[in-house]
């Protein structure tokens, strides 16, 4: 097969021009592939990727947040995680961010380690350790076990956000990832609602067979984890292999892995091969290649973007009832229980409607994550200032907008770091960027899970109104610094990053951006631009 053959044509976009005008030729088979085909092979991919990664994450989600409901679940009682384990808020605040702590340290060497083995068997450990170690909670006892179940938590856990991230590079160019990410992003906000709301149900079996309603939550949910990473083996699709290759074998004490079918056979995988030939070109990392990733300055405006956004979402996600019942001490843990999930589906709403825009106008991701950033800013100031003595439902209106803000923030940042990495560094850009800016993004994370809230003293013995509130504004300068990030992010990359900032150039199968072959859908994203295509714009186009 000759170069030309391999490198076919590929149409700008669905809606730039007819879809039998431009095509990827196969002279092999001498047939053509439209976009209405490119479309419905990457729809059939989602069907073998995105139930999968939806499920695990709400299952790992879930068992990583649980410990912010148990701080209210069967308050009434004194079974409420403080009074069975005879912890202060300080203590639960610590180990809140000895999670992150782990998670930090850990997230770029997981991710790297993916890119030497499978991606589908390093995922299907991470979800089993996670459900395993979920199960484990429901025995601890003391403050000691729970920061020795939390440290341990941050290690299993560490990667797996990020490795979702690259493993869908292996699949999909970047214009279609962010969608994808916010797709399954949205079992998190979904596991913060269903949790909240089967928490109520769990605080009804307190006291069964001598356990407490939230040792019962953590027990459940870590065997439907251990059960779900199992499956997985048999549920994610490998990674891709040119067509005609097949996987070598594998070592003897491997061999019990079971086998997982392709996600694309026959003429589909050609014409996904022919489509996205970078994912497929796959080359052997150095440390000289990490190195150039570590240097790269778009590494930092990232980091910062996600260390404000994800700071802000773990501290609504754990202390969300907190915070609820500042404004409202008539609350009672079930009633608490249940208005936090609102908080949870406003930020599903919002994934849905602006994840799919920031993909279609993906040279614009600055603006398409600082409106939600602002947007989460005036939530927060109606939280801390809205409402009075006697109404303090202005208050948890301002939460709800914190989780409609919320919703796209961080599928965007991540989207973004695989958009400017993958062309620039190949494979291990994608798995070494997002690591680190997952990793260290979390630093926010252990802000506002240490520093803030329960953890702040004055703070949370403030009388009135004015409980939280310094932790609330903390939580606003962060978002300010976010919107900064990604504002300058933007600029630079139109002064010093020139064409490339938002395009894939060069030679993307190896991601060193000298020279070579562009695969298709490079092409068709170098074309993208705003609302050009657009259906109701064309007949204005010359």
């Amino acid at each position: 097969m000759d170069k030309s053959t391999l490198e076919g044509r590929i149409p700008e976009s669905p809606g730039d021009i007819d879809t039998g005008s431009r095509d990827i030729n196969d002279a092999e088979n001498g047939d053509e592939a439209d976009v209405a085909s490119i479309d419905r092979i990457y729809r059939k991919i989602d069907w073998r990727i995105i139930p999968p990664f939806w499920t695990l994450y709400f299952l790992c989600s879930a068992i990583r947040s649980n410990i912010g409901l148990a701080q209210t679940m069967n308050i009434v009682q004194d079974h409420d995680l403080g009074s069975v384990l005879n912890i202060t808020p300080r203590q639960i605040s610590t180990s809140l961010a000895l999670f992150y702590v782990c998670y930090v340290t850990f997230d770029l060497p997981s991710n790297l380690i993916m890119t030497r083995l499978s991606p589908r068997v390093w995922m299907s450990r991470i979800v089993i350790s996670v459900g395993v170690i979920g199960c484990c909670f429901a025995a601890v006892k003391a403050a000691w076990s729970l920061y020795l179940l939390r440290l341990l938590l941050g290690i299993v856990t560490a990667g797996m956000w990020p490795g979702m991230a690259y493993y869908l590079t292996l699949f999909y160019p970047p214009s279609r990832t962010g969608k994808r990410i916010g797709q399954y992003y949205t079992a998190a906000q979904v596991s913060a609602a269903v949790v909240g709301l089967v928490s109520a149900g769990f605080q009804k079996m307190d006291g069964l067979r001598g356990l407490v309603g939230f040792q019962w939550m953590f027990l459940l949910y870590g065997v439907a984890g251990i059960l779900t990473g199992f499956s997985l083996l048999w549920w994610l699709p490998e990674r891709p292999l040119p067509p005609g290759e097949v996987l070598p074998p594998r070592p003897l004490p491997l061999r019990w892995i079971p086998r997982t079918a392709p996600a694309l056979t026959g003429r589909d995988a050609e014409i996904h091969y022919h489509d996205l030939k970078r994912a497929y070109n796959r080359s052997q990392w150095t440390m000289r290649d990490l190195g150039r990733v570590l240097i790269d300055w778009r590494l930092w405006p990232l980091t910062i973007m996600y260390f404000g956004v994800v700071g802000v979402g773990i501290g609504v996600q754990s202390y969300g009832t907190v915070i609820i019942r500042a404004a409202n001490p008539a609350l009672t843990g079930i009633e608490l229980s249940l208005l936090f999930a609102p908080i949870w589906i406003m930020d599903l709403i919002a994934i849905l409607l602006v994840t799919p825009f920031s993909d279609r106008f993906h040279h614009h991701r600055a603006i398409f994550f600082s409106i939600p950033a602002t947007i989460q800013i005036l939530g927060l100031l109606l939280t801390t200032y809205a409402g009075s003595p006697t109404n303090a439902w202005p208050r948890y209106g301002g939460l709800l907008i914190v989780g409609f803000g919320l919703g796209p923030t961080v599928p965007i940042t991540m989207t973004w770091t695989t958009e400017l990495f993958q062309p620039r560094h190949g494979e291990v850009g994608v798995a070494a960027a997002s690591a680190l800016v997952s990793g260290l993004g979390n630093l926010g994370s252990i802000v506002s899970t240490y520093a803030l809230y329960s953890g702040w003293a004055s703070d949370m013995q403030a009388e009135g109104s004015k409980q939280y509130r310094k932790s609330n504004l903390v939580m606003v300068g962060m978002l300010c610094g976010s919107i900064l990030a990604a504002g300058s992010m933007e600029v630079l990359l139109r002064v010093v990053g020139g064409k490339t900032a938002s395009a894939p150039t060069g030679n993307v199968n190896r991601g060193d951006g000298e020279g070579g072959d562009v695969d298709g859908a490079a092409r068709r994203e170098v074309g993208q631009r705003g609302l050009e295509g657009l259906w109701f714009l064309k007949p204005f186009r010359k």
